[in-house]
């Protein structure tokens, strides 16, 4: 890897400068995202349904329909976070969960790795919100899922890629 020197840094990642040299023969500087890679679990229910949840999100200024996501802490595998992080966004626990896939989900500005898995077998539990989430579970039949995609409801590049990818290869 290149040489970075650390513009800033915060709880969850860190924005680097990397000096590139171009086809031009001069050097050129890129503000990256260094960013310890996340995951996303699409909860089915046995009888069909599919644990989407409605979540405020700053960044865009309104809520979301997502699936379950979080980043991984230190050190974490993206399996035990996936558990986590369905388990405290929802409330549910998986008793079988599977990897789906894994995908890059800004190329272009950061290295995040999404890694995402399905997850069955669910039990219900209370959820466990941190202090800054507002986070509301919302059960719907899968193809009501794909149809939000469809329609503009969905907009959650994670949660578009998880459900049409599932749909495509990872269905029974």
């Amino acid at each position: 890897m290149r040489a970075e020197s650390v513009v800033f840094e915060s709880r969850k990642y860190r924005i680097v400068r990397r000096e590139i040299p171009g086809r031009d023969g001069c050097t050129h500087a890129f503000d990256l995202i260094r960013h310890a890679g996340a995951v996303v679990v699409l909860p089915l229910l046995s009888d069909g349904l599919v644990v989407l949840i409605q979540v405020q999100r700053p960044a865009v200024d309104c809520e979301l329909l997502e699936l379950p996501a979080g980043t991984l802490e230190p050190g974490e595998d993206p399996l035990s976070c996936a558990r986590r992080e369905l388990a405290e966004e929802t409330g549910y626990k998986a008793g079988r969960i599977e990897p789906l896939c894994s995908f890059f989900t800004t190329p272009g500005m950061t290295n995040e790795r999404m890694h995402a898995f399905v997850a069955t077998e669910l039990t219900a539990g209370p959820q466990a919100l941190e202090g800054d989430e507002r986070i509301t579970v919302a059960c719907v039949p899968y193809d009501e899922a794909l149809a939000a995609v469809r329609d503009g409801r969905i907009v959650d590049g994670k949660t578009i890629a998880t459900l049409l990818y599932f749909d495509r290869f990872g269905r029974p």
